[in-house]
């Protein structure tokens, strides 16, 4: 039976604390010996007879899956003979060897098509001795093992030292064994993945609800019978028709921080006072910090003293956490990636804030995205003159216990299909590094027949 050991099958010492045991028949080899390693490189960018080919070009953005077939990038081939880089053939491991993404994953897929790789790429073209499927499965399943190995540190980027990654012992089954352990992982995380999706969707329509849930209630009350107005403001649309509406401005203040020179100790040895960066905005609320900076840092670097209660506000960046906000409950300091809000008149609660930028969130990272110099930037002037109802404040205390008990059942569920999808992850991880090293045996597997179109090998 699959996942069973036999009591005839030996196992040896890899001498690798990140293989252990192995079988005993199995092999071992450093990496160098069993691929051709091939790097890439970058065209002149201002040159149009090197791009809009038909050659693609992998980068880091294009790693979102285990499977490379097209890009956002691609060359002419004089792109690709103007360059270091050249054509890949099909089948190779592809592995970004330098990005940020290498703080936390090693990203690998495999290549379907011909392709070229810009610098921080690298393609392992396996020997005759194994198989591409195979690589890419050890690098997949066994990252939190091989990316402490690889990593290189010290780097404003991090990156993943050639000579470490080469020099790794591998594990070397037979190749028959070698095509059964990637029919079977093939087979099994297909299943595994299809179980995520369905519970990532699920995951989706209670952010929706959420949003939904928020946006009528800061926007329209509680009450339906009372007469709307047009707001007169293009991301609130009506509104009851007794609700004023203002400028942040005229109900908070709003500021920026700043990163004190790293190169600087005095900033940030013995420091005591908090120091937020744009990572925050991900909790719901702030209450805490890893990182600290000095009195002098405080005085000479555009740090702001922030007193809670305030909104924080992520705004910079491509990802998610432009326009995302959080509540801070601790006085601190904040960067440039950070602003706060915090309010100067009793006319508006922190909470009601709180969730108006929640419901702002959208139209601010479509503002953001307009164009010229601020481009992918949400300016501090942008916030206080983003025009906001108002609600008497009794009203808006109403519209906060409302909100927090209607998200209560929705975060409830929300962390109960959460924790779902870390077991199902982390249960794919194990099941792959268990039959890379042979802890599992699954010689003898087979894809049932009623359920071959679920295998994608």
């Amino acid at each position: 039976m699959v996942g069973t050991i036999p009591a005839d099958r030996l196992f040896k010492d890899a001498g690798s604390q990140w293989l252990g045991n192995i079988p005993a028949e199995w092999g071992l080899k450093r990496l160098k010996f069993l691929v051709s390693c091939v790097g890439g490189g970058t065209p002149a960018t201002g040159n149009p007879d090197f791009w809009g080919g038909e050659i693609p070009w992998v980068s880091p953005k294009d790693m979102k899956s285990g499977i490379i077939t097209k890009t956002e990038d691609y060359l002419t081939e004089s792109g690709v003979r103007g360059s270091a880089t050249s054509i890949i053939q099909p089948d190779a491991v592809l592995v970004v060897v330098r990005s940020g993404i290498l703080r936390h994953s090693i990203p690998a897929a495999r290549n379907l098509v011909p392709v070229s790789l810009n610098q921080d790429m690298k393609a392992l073209i396996p020997s005759s001795e194994l198989m591409t499927t195979y690589l890419y499965w050890i690098i997949e399943g066994c990252q939190k093992q091989l990316l402490p190995l690889w990593s290189k540190s010290g780097c404003t980027v991090e990156s993943i030292e050639l000579d470490y990654m080469l020099g790794t012992e591998m594990p070397v089954p037979a190749l028959y064994e070698q095509k059964a352990i990637a029919r079977f992982l093939d087979f099994k995380t297909a299943q595994i993945d299809a179980l995520i999706a369905k519970k990532q969707a699920l995951l989706d329509k209670l952010a929706e609800k959420r949003i939904a849930l928020i946006s009528h209630a800061v926007t329209k009350g509680l009450d339906p019978s009372v007469p709307m107005r047009d707001s007169g403001v293009e991301w609130l649309g009506g509104i009851p028709a007794y609700w004023k509406t203002t400028r942040i401005k005229f109900v908070a203040r709003i500021g920026n921080g700043s990163t004190p020179s790293r190169e600087k100790s005095d900033y940030w040895i013995d420091g005591h006072f908090p120091w937020l960066n744009s990572s925050m905005v991900n909790q719901e609320e702030v209450t805490a910090s890893d990182q600290f900076v000095t009195d002098l840092a405080l005085k000479e670097c555009h740090l702001p003293i922030v007193d809670p209660p305030a909104v924080l506000v992520g705004i910079t960046g491509q990802g998610k956490t432009r326009g995302m906000a959080s509540k801070l409950n601790m006085i601190a300091t904040i960067n440039q990636h950070l602003a706060f809000i915090k309010p100067t008149t009793n006319d508006i609660s922190i909470d009601y804030l709180l969730f108006l930028f929640e419901r702002a969130y959208s139209f601010l990272r479509s503002e953001s995205d307009s164009g010229g110099s601020t481009k992918g930037a949400i300016t501090c002037e942008q916030i206080a003159n983003l025009e906001i109802p108002l609600p008497p404040v009794t009203e808006q205390e109403s519209i906060e216990r409302h909100i927090r008990e209607e998200l209560g059942a929705l975060c409830d569920m929300s962390r109960s299909v959460s924790t779902v999808v870390d077991k199902l992850q982390e249960y794919r991880s194990a099941l792959i590094t268990n039959a890379v090293t042979g802890k599992i045996d699954v010689r003898g597997f087979t894809i049932p027949e009623h359920a071959k179109e679920l295998a994608h090998a």
